[in-house]
């Protein structure tokens, strides 16, 4: 077969199809994810913590003025942007925990619910075996 021939079986197949669908509906979603803790959580997580935009947290590593904003501080050199780090990651943790809900919804309406599964039947030889034993015993 040959490489076109194998590539195009390949991105036919369903799972590459679903696969880009999942990836445009997760980038998607992401910006959403995005929107909601830039511009609803983090808000309210700043007003707590003394009403300052938490991206704008930073430490300066080229002696800059403690007084200017992450961009600026930027624009005069290098700096530690830990506020910028902390939104990312909440970000991050929220959109995970989701993903997980979906997962775990999709998974219980399929029946693949991990908890609620029967355990496997043992294998033949095995139920064999336990036949022989307990013929054994009874004699």
């Amino acid at each position: 077969m040959s490489m076109m021939q194998e590539f195009k079986a390949f991105a036919v197949k369903g799972n590459v199809i679903d696969l880009a669908v999942g990836v445009i509906i997760g980038a998607a979603f992401g910006k959403i994810v995005d929107s909601l803790v830039q511009d609803i959580i983090m808000p309210v997580v700043g007003r707590i913590f003394g009403g300052l935009d938490f991206s704008n947290y930073y430490i300066a590593l080229n002696n800059q003025a403690a007084n200017l904003t992450l961009v600026e501080a930027k624009k005069a050199g290098a700096v530690f942007a830990y506020g910028s780090f902390i939104t990312i990651l909440i970000n991050f943790l929220i959109l995970a925990f989701i993903i997980f809900q979906m997962v775990r919804a999709v998974n219980k309406a399929r029946g693949n619910d991990p908890v609620s599964a029967a355990p496997a039947a043992p294998p033949e030889d095995v139920v064999l075996l336990r036949e022989i034993r307990d013929a054994l015993i009874r004699k």
